[in-house]
């Protein structure tokens, strides 16, 4: 597959959860690599079981949006998103989560200035055990909360 270099929104459609955003998609940049294929290149904010760097296949409708039908195949990265706790430490500062991670070099993005969760992606090969470890101490010490979004068996296993 070559990259067109074609960059292009591809949307995904999920059940919302409950208590959480009501938004039922969610559109994450990508580089068109073929006719039906293209290469995610932002980190997601809701759609789980995808990181950046996956290959997704994707169908284009009458209106021309593209809409995921499938991983192609996984980059390794894996997608970690992460809440700070308004009244805890950090207060709530998606500069301080970024600076509590920075030893490990993760490229993150913020949602909203209204919901300052930072979404992460944490590259394969990464020091998995470290960040893992980091997170579970923020959480214990009332930092932040934290998910997964999209591991692999390297992530899970470290």
């Amino acid at each position: 597959m070559g990259d067109t270099g074609e960059k292009i929104k591809v949307w995904f459609r999920f059940v919302p959860r409950e208590g959480w955003f009501p938004q039922d998609t969610e559109g994450l940049w990508g580089t068109k690599l073929s006719e039906d294929t293209a290469r995610v290149r932002n980190v997601p904010f809701l759609q789980d079981g995808v990181a950046e760097g996956d290959v997704v296949r994707f169908a284009t409708d009458s209106d021309g949006l593209h809409w995921a039908v499938g991983r192609v195949s996984a980059s390794g990265n894996c997608t970690v998103r992460v809440v700070p706790v308004p009244d805890g430490p950090l207060g709530r500062s998606p500069q301080a989560v970024h600076q509590r991670l920075s030893a490990f070099g993760l490229g993150g993005e913020v949602f909203s200035e209204a919901f300052p969760m930072v979404a992460f992606t944490v590259p394969a090969g990464a020091d998995f055990a470290g960040v893992k470890a980091l997170l579970a101490q923020g959480e214990g010490e009332g930092w932040w909360h934290h998910e997964v979004g999209c591991a692999n068996d390297d992530w899970w296993n470290a």
